[in-house]
């Protein structure tokens, strides 16, 4: 039977400066957003955009700050708006903890809007553009996760192959190591078709609309291996919040698809 590493999630120190794993996975997952982002200009439509290395830092400075401040609003409203409400000073400290990514994604998609704003392009077109980017920095968040030894799965057969021993549960019942289904479902396999998909021009929308329907169901198949939240346990129908904020994203990226069918090509490529 595996049992959890006992993770240090310190990774060193700098004098009294200390420097966590988690924090070096969002740092990994911006660092890889910069890295693909510059290769993804020259996909077309994007490659006669004029865009330059600025542009991207611009862009991503706004998507971070979308991500932690959509992420962690989005925890307090979805997750625990009662006990937040009651104490507001703790809104702010994001060092105890608690994020949502579909508080993130809403935060990212502002920052988005802000940006086509500024450099006068049509937000579903930068939306586009980002959306290959996206899962490598999920896939590192949910590695932070599981160094962590935090957001652990449901109980396991013993047989299961990989089952775990988490020792931060409170017990020594094998569960199922769910950070890494996340990190292959909604990481490595959402960026493979995201990028494949990206290869060959494609009408405005579609692959926003293939991203929010990859994610959704992606993160509602992972729930039913990961242990709900303590504090909110099972909802309607025996779902868990994950899955319930993953069904509006995949209703949203079946619309996005099907009316994305009905746009026309890139004008770059309908010249090709």
């Amino acid at each position: 039977m595996l049992v959890h590493p006992d993770f240090n999630p310190i990774a060193f120190r700098i004098g009294p400066l200390e420097v966590h794993w988690y924090g070096i996975m969002y740092l990994l997952g911006f660092v890889s957003f910069w890295v693909l982002a510059r290769l993804r200009l020259k996909d077309p439509p994007y490659a006669g955009y004029g865009w330059t290395t600025r542009d991207i830092e611009d862009m991503l400075f706004a998507g971070v700050l979308g991500v932690i401040l959509g992420g962690r609003l989005g925890y307090v409203l979805f997750y625990q708006p009662a006990y937040y409400f009651s104490h507001p000073a703790q809104i702010v400290a994001v060092w105890d903890g608690g994020m949502s990514f579909h508080g993130g994604l809403l935060g990212v998609l502002v920052a988005a809007w802000w940006f086509a704003r500024k450099r006068r392009v049509g937000w579903l077109e930068l939306v586009d553009f980002i959306a290959p980017m996206i899962p490598p920095g999920i896939a590192f968040g949910r590695m932070g996760n599981f160094i962590n030894g935090e957001l652990w799965g449901r109980a396991a057969p013993a047989w299961w192959p990989g089952a775990m021993i988490y020792p931060e549960s409170g017990s020594l019942v094998p569960r199922y190591p769910s950070e890494l289904y996340e990190l292959a479902l909604e990481g490595v396999l959402l960026f493979a078709l995201l990028w494949w998909l990206r290869s060959r021009p494609r009408p405005r929308g579609f692959i926003a609309g293939w991203f929010a329907l990859g994610y959704g169901l992606a993160r509602f198949t992972a729930e039913f291996f990961r242990q709900p939240d303590a504090f909110l346990g099972y909802l309607w129908f025996g779902a868990t919040m994950g899955q319930l904020l993953s069904i509006p994203l995949i209703l949203l990226g079946i619309g996005l698809i099907l009316w994305s069918r009905r746009q026309p090509l890139p004008a770059v490529a309908a010249g090709a």
